[in-house]
């Protein structure tokens, strides 16, 4: 399911990262499930992720969008979004290091001294990140932002509370949005790095999520960092975290493709095999409705996504694709795996099958990165703008 116009090199690294999930990942899915079936996390554990990343470094799918200058391969975003959507048919938590996200503010914004301590071992796989954006009663308006960095002398101090914070107790560092000036037009919001154990940092609890994840809590009390952690320019923040939240819908768009592909490769097995009442299900209109209608969908949300990502790599604006692609994607998610599981009937509600697995990381994706309701108020707010 590849698309005509990719470059040979991408059918390729496509295939590659395909026989991986298959051989390396999908059969670790039986023990995430049943971790997360026994109320347990659903992240590998360390002897589960250390065949697997070195396993990557031999079969060289490491620093994939990493300029080739710190030993990456530079992969541009279209090629990315394969590895995305090739990654995501398995319910296996893996993401080829580093983060991508995370990766590109950095990359926009950190000066030389952050490029040493912080974005060379990122890159290279020596250090974890995580970003806290989201604070308890601001949702997804950032002008709802109360977390605030004052500054004292040579340093900042932070004074805040954010919430929905992932891989914490993992991450070596964290890049925090705080107010520093008025909210208004992108300005009055700068980001800083904070590195693990600064005084003044404290999680504050972890909380379970869908699909046996995880996020946390996380106070700032007097937390006092100097001012060469200040992650681009003061009060400019706005702009290098909407690049990340854009790299991560169309992430997610490219996700839900995976996951998507997995569900009616499910379905349509499965209805060929299952006979209702002497008659196959693939027989039934409304199961061939439902394949076709996913079929349709999975391949628009692909040409959503490979078209978003050739302008991203062409420097051009993409947050109103952005936008449309979290909520067609996330919707698209919502409604295939669904039908999926109806196909299978009682089986497909039980903990055995992936597919409720899937169902719950496509709900869970309708809230992060921007409820689908907000996107859906910036889709509008741009074309009214535009009406004549």
């Amino acid at each position: 399911m590849t698309m005509p116009l990719l470059s040979e090199e991408s059918r390729m690294l496509q295939e590659l990262v395909a026989k991986f999930v298959e051989r390396e990942l999908m059969p670790l899915e039986p023990a995430i499930l049943a971790r997360e079936a026994a109320g347990g996390k659903s992240s590998l554990t360390e002897a589960e992720e250390a065949p697997l990343l070195e396993r990557c470094r031999e079969l060289g799918l490491w620093g994939l969008d990493v300029p080739e200058e710190m030993g990456g391969v530079n992969l541009p975003a279209v090629a990315r979004m394969l590895v995305e959507e090739e990654v995501s048919r398995t319910i296996v938590p893996f993401e080829f290091p580093p983060d991508s996200p995370n990766l590109h503010m950095l990359m926009a914004v950190a000066n030389e001294h952050q490029r040493e301590r912080y974005l060379i071992p990122y890159a290279e796989g020596r250090a974890k990140s995580a970003i806290a954006i989201s604070e308890p009663g601001a949702g997804g308006d950032p002008a709802g932002m109360i977390t605030r960095a004052r500054q004292d002398g040579d340093d900042w101090v932070i004074n805040g509370r954010k919430i929905w914070v992932s891989r914490v107790p993992y991450a070596d560092f964290i890049i925090v949005m705080a107010r520093t000036g008025e909210l208004k037009r992108g300005q009055g919001m700068t980001a800083f790095i904070v590195e693990r154990g600064t005084p003044g940092f404290i999680t504050e609890r972890e909380i379970p999520m869908l699909a046996g994840k995880r996020t946390y809590e996380i106070v700032f009390d007097e937390c006092r960092v100097p001012a060469s952690q200040v992650l681009g320019e003061v009060g400019q923040g706005y702009a290098p975290m909407q690049l990340r939240l854009n790299v991560r819908r169309l992430q997610m768009g490219a996700r839900c493709v995976g996951m998507c592909r997995r569900a009616l490769d499910m379905m349509s097995s499965y209805a060929k095999q299952r006979v209702t009442f002497g008659v196959p299900l693939a027989e039934r209109q409304a199961i061939q409705w439902w394949i076709a209608d996913a079929a349709i969908r999975i391949h628009a949300t692909r040409l959503m996504v490979l078209a978003a990502a050739q302008k991203l790599e062409q420097g051009l604006d993409v947050r109103e694709e952005a936008s449309m692609i979290k909520v067609f994607a996330t919707e698209m998610a919502r409604d295939v795996i669904d039908h999926a599981m109806q196909t299978f009937g009682a089986m497909g509600m039980t903990k055995e099958l992936p597919l409720q697995f899937m169902a719950q990381q496509a709900r869970l994706m309708r809230i992060y990165e921007g409820p689908t309701e907000v996107h859906r108020m910036s889709i509008a707010r741009r074309v009214l703008r535009a009406a004549p």
